[in-house]
């Protein structure tokens, strides 16, 4: 037999063996083939070497087939994993796996679990030691690439068999549905920011209320910018420290987002999408409106109306925005604005900050803008939200060398007059505008709205 017919002869039967047993030998196993197929070409030398020839290469069958027969089989362990629900954007998770071996023996083992593609983990597999009739667990990290609704289905084991010739891979069955949410933590800083009055670290400005809302709130510390007339003397005494009244505006008024959800949003800025800062912007000022005693509602639409929120007050509406938006993400379609606003007047009739945050880079698109927004002036209080595109900004300010980048210069800057020219009939019309960078958002859309709330002008 030449080496050739003798490779074929063994490994035919190997990829039988993957393919319908996931059965696969390791490199120990292919050495000792290796080696068997080159003492074989000893024929080709003296014909007299074949009854050794033949001796080794039963031997090396022998070896590997009685190997093969300690390979565990599917029903000799069981797997389970334990991990929470709630997942935050880009931050660890902890997941425990834990497999339990029912067989006999000791096993070698590879554990590794099967997470969606948009996730990391640490670490990502595990080496471990299966002892006999006992359960191992293993912990390690996942870390979400972006947000939604994504599910975990399966459980990986690599084992070894007994002299180490052969692995067997086996899945388990580990169903978990993991919901991940954006980074909230943004909004426990806001909270321990607010109560040391230290917003201005946001970019969150003071605004001086016209008029005086005499609705007391609470005591707190004594501050630099506080009026001195606020000062409670009696409760200073008493704690031996400056201490002043709170108060709250007097009146509950009602925000509406409309979340644009179409291909104008589909454009990244600072490794996230347009709709990711619209919605981070949303949650962060919803979470502000709430604390003042608003009423906060959602819209998301593109082509049609993903999701509604009704307006409702109180911090349970945090979580009801939350699990509105999670699993909201831009799609490549033309945003039907006509259907959204048609949406809005027949479930909202109350007067409204009506907050659409959008994106406008064609005549088509901001004409409908305008429309909309203009015809709601009076009957509701409209803002129109729209992000800005650095590139555009970038090309415009770029001194240019030649003629190609003349004309690229050239055609950011129309494009930006264009823009201006847009958002001054906006104002024109009575529409109030934020024009703003996405990564930028989050404080010019608060210290608005807290203008709006200390200008009464809802």
């Amino acid at each position: 037999m030449n080496p050739l017919a003798y490779l074929l002869f063994l490994f035919v039967p190997l990829l039988g063996l993957a393919y319908f047993q996931k059965a696969f030998p390791r490199r120990p196993l292919v050495f000792i083939v290796l080696g068997a197929a080159l003492f074989s070409a000893t024929l080709m030398i003296s014909s007299e070497m074949k009854p050794f020839v033949w001796g080794v290469d039963i031997l090396v069958l022998l070896l590997a087939i009685a190997d093969y027969w300690s390979l565990p089989t599917r029903k000799e362990f069981s797997v389970e994993r334990q991990a929470m629900r709630i997942v935050s954007l880009r931050k660890p998770h902890d997941v425990t796996l834990t497999v339990m071996n029912h067989g006999k023996r000791d096993y070698q083992a590879l554990v590794r679990d099967g997470y969606p593609a948009e996730f990391t983990a640490s670490p990502a597999d595990f080496a471990v030691q299966l002892k006999n009739r006992s359960r191992s667990s293993m912990e390690y990290q996942l870390s979400a690439g972006r947000r939604g609704a994504f599910e975990l289905s399966q459980v990986y084991v690599r084992v070894r068999s007994k002299w180490g010739l052969w692995s067997r891979d086996l899945e388990y069955p580990a169903e978990n549905v993991l919901h991940v949410y954006p980074d909230m933590k943004q909004l426990a800083e806001f909270a321990i920011l607010a109560r040391t009055d230290r917003l201005s670290l946001l970019g969150v400005r003071r605004t001086r209320k016209i008029g005086q809302d005499n609705e007391f709130e609470r005591l707190r510390d004594y501050t630099r910018d506080d009026v001195f007339k606020h000062i409670h003397w009696r409760s200073t005494a008493r704690r031996n420290k400056l201490t002043v009244k709170d108060f709250q505006a007097n009146q509950s008024q009602r925000i509406i987002f409309m979340i644009d959800c179409g291909r104008m949003m589909t454009n990244e800025a600072a490794g996230l999408s347009l709709l990711d800062h619209a919605l981070n912007s949303m949650l962060m000022m919803s979470y502000v409106a709430l604390k003042q005693g608003d009423s906060v509602g959602l819209i998301c639409f593109s082509d049609e109306i993903h999701g509604y929120v009704p307006p409702s007050g109180g911090m349970g509406q945090m979580n009801r925005l939350l699990h509105a938006s999670f699993d909201r993400f831009p799609r490549l379609v033309e945003s039907r604005y006509d259907e959204a606003f048609m949406y809005l007047s027949s479930h909202s009739r109350k007067r409204s900050l009506v907050v659409l945050i959008t994106n406008i880079i064609d005549e088509v698109n901001s004409r409908q803008v305008q429309q909309h927004l203009n015809a709601y002036v009076g009957r509701h209080l409209p803002l129109a939200v729209l992000m800005r595109d650095r590139t555009l900004f970038e090309f415009a300010d770029h001194e240019p060398t030649d003629d190609g980048e003349l004309f690229r210069t050239a055609a950011a800057a129309e494009i930006l007059s264009w823009r201006r020219q847009v958002l001054a009939d906006l104002h024109a019309k009575g529409v109030l505008s934020i024009d703003v960078f996405p990564e930028d958002l989050t404080a010019p859309l608060i210290n608005r709205y807290l203008d709006i709330k200390a200008r009464h002008l809802l």
